[in-house]
């Protein structure tokens, strides 16, 4: 048995010894990485005036309203809002509340809608836009004008959500409908 004990402990003094050489091992320094820096005038970025804030909806263009809202609601199990028309843009649109976003489901009011036009192309539906807060629309507006960002209207809107809103054109933001909207 006192044999047994001594063996348990040198073989506890070599483990220690090993965890204490691999424990040092880690600890060595890591050699300096050198880094470099961007002149932040070569960069465009928002100046103090107005900043980006979160994430608002993505938008999905839907052929049918009412099977899209049942899905979100009856089989994702989502909290979705009831249907309201906004015949100034032409849409109807259901919110499908995620928590830390919404989902705004865009069906076509009238043959002008210009969701009618997204649809003909896209039979199915798809991502449409995605909508993103500013803390100042205006002067998001005149700085993105200034750096020759198009919009898709010459001033911002009243939005579905009572707010002002403006779009940014897709070919000036990489392929991508943006929404821009007061916080």
């Amino acid at each position: 048995m006192a044999y047994m004990l001594k063996a348990a402990a040198a073989a506890a003094a070599v483990a220690a010894e090993s965890a204490v050489g691999l424990f040092s091992r880690l600890q060595t320094p890591v050699p300096k990485v050198r880094t470099f820096s961007t002149s932040l005038s070569s960069l465009q970025v928002a100046g103090p005036v107005w900043n980006l804030g979160r994430l608002n909806h993505v938008a999905i263009a839907v052929p049918d309203l009412e099977k899209a809202k049942a899905f979100y609601m009856d089989i994702l199990g989502a909290h979705v809002s009831e249907t309201v028309p906004i015949p100034e843009h032409g849409v109807s649109v259901v919110f499908v509340n995620l928590g830390n976003t919404k989902m705004e489901l865009l069906h076509p009011l009238g043959n002008d809608s210009p969701i009618a036009a997204f649809l003909q192309k896209n039979k199915a539906g798809g991502m449409h836009h995605i909508c993103i807060e500013v803390d100042d629309i205006n002067a998001a507006v005149m700085d993105l004008k200034e750096k020759k960002i198009r919009s898709l209207s010459e001033e911002a809107k009243i939005g579905a959500h009572g707010k002002p809103v403006i779009f940014l054109h897709p070919k000036d933001c990489g392929g991508v409908l943006v929404e821009l909207e007061q916080a």
